[in-house]
């Protein structure tokens, strides 16, 4: 006569173990799509700055203005630059969750190693846009006032 195979393993230890590996994989995969990065860089100095605000026109355009003199700085035909458009949707979406308005202006930080920061100075969120290519970077490069001597390479990557 045959006996039946039939396992005698602990049931209550396999399932924690089982629990154990599935929230790790859980917690990394999330760490790793949060985008966080355990070898944060600190940022290099500031050369230059601008304070942007950002008007929807009724035709679909949007209006780049300074936000501290007023002056347009450009205008964003309707339909083009979906670049420009996806970053600023994303920060106001933001500003909206959080129950706040247009008053607080964006920042547009160029940095002493070329890269470009924006910043909601309203919800503390920043978009690092050297991330996006330098094609895309060079779209807000250009609302930046003119560099200061010997700051030619900034976003020029």
């Amino acid at each position: 006569m045959s006996t039946p195979l039939t396992s005698k393993l602990p049931t209550l230890p396999l399932s924690a173990l089982g629990a154990l590996v599935l929230v790790s994989v859980i917690g990394v995969g999330a760490v790793r799509l949060s985008g966080t990065s355990p070898q944060q860089q600190l940022d290099a100095s500031t050369l230059v700055s601008r304070q942007l605000r950002f008007e929807d026109g009724a035709d679909g355009s949007i209006a780049v203005r300074d936000a501290r003199s007023g002056a347009l700085l450009d205008t964003i035909a309707p339909g083009t630059n979906g670049f420009l458009r996806s970053a600023m949707r994303g920060l106001v979406r933001e500003r909206k969750r959080q129950g706040q308005g247009p008053e607080r202006p964006f920042e547009l930080l160029g940095r002493a190693n070329g890269r470009l920061t924006l910043v909601d100075t309203g919800t503390g969120r920043r978009i690092d846009l050297e991330s996006f290519g330098p094609t895309n970077a060079a779209v807000f490069a250009r609302l930046l006032p003119a560099h200061p001597p010997g700051a030619d390479h900034v976003a020029q990557r």
